[in-house]
């Protein structure tokens, strides 16, 4: 599907030539002539980027931009800021309201053409995983609010300073950067070499955002720097600012494609340029925090949320890997069913905050009793499953026997001063690693091996372990 874009101008002629340059460059264009027409379809249409000019006949720019970063529908969506006037409070009030970038016009065409796919390459990073729901609140587990653009006096939690790294050809440059950007940042603002910028840091936090002089040793040199910034584990999250002359129009889309997050020119305004860094930290934040949510959401997705232990989607995947590994190794491994026996009743009995009470103890007192490269999952209920690798039956027997004893001897308390409770466990044993027996099929025929054990432990009077599983390995 193309890239949207909505272009927001009251000039009939601009609006005309730009969506012609962008329809050109294969971009889908909306239009729209005034403020209130522009928060309309921007929460209709959801566009990829907005194009806004700065006066408009109902709601100025600012204004129209401050809406749709308050709005949850649209505040993540890239707003480039455009004027011909060359009032320096303007840009400063644009980068205020959100605004990604502020463009002064005519527009450079290879330019605006460069920031436009910067900036929606680097929407995804901050892109929520279901735009559907964060327009109306947030996605669960993966919701924050918009970061970066409140008001001071609207935030009740001021968020941690942040690191920025400047990189110039010449120390005393860099430290004139820092020295007129200080009194605009609480950041931590350090002046870095180029082997610095790609040493060992130790245990100092990597840098939020590099500035970085296009030229250093030599001409490129900057840009180069960036790429090996953005190959490195420890940066390649990091914002990169390029610093540039202002007549490095060339030079500057380069920087653009070539990963750069901003431009900055080399006589910059400190004020503007600390609102634009304060941009790439709140930004960078937030993509740190969905990356994160993502990690979480995963790892929570393979864990059992009451016991701590794996749950069944992760354990059938390991258990096909061991198989192969088996397979491929001819080593035996082994695979117990593990289920509490008449463990309704204490549901029953006691309720299931009792129930639940049971449940994690057992698995604590499992986990205890099996090595640590042993897998062990809750797979529903009551029943849980272990596998043991490089395993073969004297070993296994005696594995299975202890962890019954070990469930036999617990004292469970309860909750509200309840108990001590009491409860057996039946094993049902199978060993696996036949040639053949690979996969999720050879898994699935060991696991199937071990049910039926476990059914006959059961139908034998519980509490033991049976090993008729391992007789068809």
């Amino acid at each position: 599907m193309a890239t949207s874009i909505l272009i927001v101008d009251d000039v009939a002629t601009n609006r005309i030539v730009l969506k012609a340059k962008l329809a050109a460059a294969c971009y889908d264009v909306a239009q729209a002539g005034d403020g209130a027409t522009a928060l309309a379809l921007a929460r209709k249409l959801r566009p990829d980027l907005i194009l806004l000019d700065l006066a408009l006949p109902d709601l100025d720019g600012v204004a129209v931009c401050r809406r749709l970063k308050a709005d949850p529908a649209t505040r993540d969506i890239p707003v480039i800021m455009m004027t011909a006037l060359l009032e320096h409070g303007a840009r400063l009030a644009a980068l205020r309201a959100g605004a990604e970038d502020f463009l002064s016009k005519p527009v450079d065409d290879t330019l605006l053409l460069a920031r436009l796919r910067s900036l929606l390459r680097a929407r995804e990073d901050t892109e929520p995983l279901d735009p559907e729901a964060a327009a109306n609140g947030g996605v669960d587990g993966l919701a924050e609010a918009a970061a970066g653009f409140a008001p001071a006096a609207a935030c009740t939690v001021e968020a941690p300073a942040g690191r920025i790294a400047l990189v110039a050809a010449q120390r005393a440059t860099a430290l004139r950067w820092r020295h007129a950007l200080v009194d605009h940042l609480r950041d931590d603002i350090v002046v870095m070499s180029r082997e610095e910028a790609l040493g060992d840091r130790g245990a100092a936090p990597a840098p939020d955002v590099f500035v970085i002089a296009a030229d250093l040793a030599g001409p490129g040199d900057g840009l180069r720097l960036m790429s090996e910034l953005r190959s490195a584990p420890g940066t390649r999250h990091a914002a990169v600012c390029i610093v540039l002359p202002a007549d490095a129009r060339e030079r500057a889309a380069t920087a653009l494609d070539l990963g750069a997050s901003d431009l900055i020119q080399e006589d910059f305004e400190p004020a503007e340029v600390a609102l634009r860094l304060q941009g790439q930290i709140a930004r960078k934040r937030r993509a740190d925090h969905l990356r994160a949510s993502v990690r979480d959401g995963l790892r929570l997705a393979m864990i059992d949320p009451l016991t701590g232990l794996h749950n069944r989607r992760h354990a059938l995947p390991r258990l096909a890997r061991l198989a192969d590994a088996a397979a491929q190794s001819g080593k035996s491994y082994a695979v117990m069913a593990l289920d509490l026996d008449r463990f309704k009743l204490v549901n029953d009995t006691w309720g299931h905050a009792a129930g639940d009470a049971v449940l994690v103890e057992i698995a604590r007192r499992l986990r205890q009793n099996l090595r640590p490269g042993d897998v062990l999952a809750r797979m529903g209920g009551e029943e849980f499953m272990a596998a043991l690798p490089e395993t073969g039956l004297a070993r296994a027997r005696a594995t299975a026997e202890r962890l019954c004893r070990a469930v036999e001897n617990a004292r469970i308390h309860l909750p509200g001063g309840l108990g001590p409770l009491t409860v057996t466990m039946s094993i049902g044993l199978a060993l696996g690693g036949a040639p053949g027996e690979g996969g999720e099929a050879g898994a699935a025929a060991v696991m199937a091996r071990a049910d039926r054990a476990l059914l006959a432990a059961k139908a034998e009077g519980r509490n033991q372990v049976n090993a008729a599983g391992c007789s068809a390995a």
